[in-house]
């Protein structure tokens, strides 16, 4: 690495802090300058003064101790973050940043920090697969943050099953390569289309699909993480705005392929994960349509092809689409590929369990223009995001 960079780590209360002491190891063997934060309970497993000896620097544990140095202290540290790790990472400390809740010195240091922030859960196995649990783990990688997923195995209580914190070499190795990838993508302008629209057909009424824009917005914050210059265009969907990302709403798909033209010329990539309405209805009523007939016709039109014309007019941009289907999901996606001019299409088949539309997890399949095909298994849709992202900046590196 060209300059030391700085990892802020924080350890919580569970067994497997004493594990964070090799990791603070691996990471200043590696080149890093670590600086430790760790709870109160952490230090009933860890004393303090070995992650000073090991890091050689000053360890936080007290919001209301003097500072070493004259600086408002979780701020100083927030803002001096390359990168910010939590592992082990307790049920506790993972609710409160999920809920932002900052009553300790780790919980405000990462709530103060605009670093990338990389979480490796270690629990008991029923506090793992808790549903409060996992819905403050899927808030969180909704948010942007990166979860380390836990190892399976005999843990310390007793109970088989998920909730081991990895080994520290593996823990390592993956904020290594998060950090390698981290500006993996400076200085590329990107658009991420995500979510459904919206057709109206009066003012109460609409045509639309089941998108929930889940996977788009995981593409955006990847993106984002990557360090590219990223624009989410989304149609209707509940999700949070990412943070560092230009997004811009729009309803239907008219809406959308004006957002999405008006800065295409300018653009390195386009990742088209968004699942316009194919069709509008021909007339929209002025007032809510009245139950008065037993059989409703309603006429529909076509609505334009976004990705077609972007096939037609791309120069130097890569386009990227995707092909959602019930049935043969290799064909339709092939013919995707070559009738829209894309350099990569991602397919998935929505009626498999693990696929759909409105959960956490994707089965794709990506489609290359050589005719390569890469099978995934199933995988969150932040790990997909990830694999996507890999394939596209190999794409650019051979296009340079």
């Amino acid at each position: 690495m060209s300059s030391i960079q700085n990892i802020v780590m924080g350890v919580s209360g569970g067994i497997a802090a004493y594990k964070a002491v090799d990791i603070v190891s691996r990471l200043k063997k590696a080149g890093f300058n670590v600086h430790v934060i760790m709870t109160k309970a952490a230090a009933q497993f860890v004393t303090p003064l070995t992650f000073r000896e090991i890091s050689g620097n000053p360890v936080v544990t007290d919001m209301w101790k003097e500072p070493a140095t004259w600086n408002v202290q979780h701020i100083a540290l927030a803002t001096r973050a390359d990168l910010f790790l939590i592992a082990p990472a307790t049920a506790n400390i993972i609710g409160k940043i999920a809920n932002g809740i900052a009553d300790d010195m780790l919980s405000t240091t990462v709530m103060a920090t605009a670093a990338p922030v990389v979480i490796a859960p270690a629990m008991n196995a029923n506090m793992y697969l808790n549903p409060i649990t996992q819905q403050n783990l899927a808030k969180l990688r909704e948010l942007g943050y990166y979860i380390i997923e836990p190892d399976s195995g005999m843990l310390a209580c007793g109970i088989e099953g998920p909730g081991r914190l990895p080994e520290p070499a593996a823990i390592v190795e993956k904020v290594i390569a998060h950090m390698r990838v981290g500006q993996q993508l400076s200085g590329k302008r990107i658009i991420v289309t995500a979510a459904g629209t919206r057709e109206p057909i009066d003012p109460v009424r609409y045509i639309g699909n089941r998108s929930s824009g889940k996977m788009g917005y995981a593409l955006a914050r990847a993106a984002a993480m990557r360090g590219a210059q990223v624009t989410l265009i989304s149609g209707p969907s509940s999700l949070p705005n990412p943070p560092g990302i230009i997004v811009k709403r729009v309803e239907t798909t008219a809406e959308m392929r004006e957002a999405v033209l008006a800065e295409f010329d300018t653009v390195d990539v386009v990742i088209k994960a968004a699942a316009v309405a194919d069709y509008r209805p021909a007339l929209i009523a002025g007032q809510k349509i009245k139950k008065d007939d037993d059989n409703l016709t309603i006429n529909l039109v076509k609505n334009p092809d976004i990705l077609y014309e972007l096939g037609q007019r791309k120069k130097h941009q890569l386009l990227i689409g995707f092909a959602a289907e019930t049935n043969e999901l290799l064909a339709y996606a092939r013919e995707k590929l070559t009738k829209k001019n894309l350099d990569m299409v991602v397919a998935n088949d929505v009626t498999l369990p693990g696929a759909g539309f409105n959960i956490d997890t994707n089965i794709v399949k990506i489609i290359h223009k050589d005719g390569q095909v890469d099978e995934l298994p199933e995988l969150t849709k932040a790990q997909v995001a990830e694999i996507i992202l890999d394939k596209i900046y190999t794409l650019l590196t051979k296009s340079t």
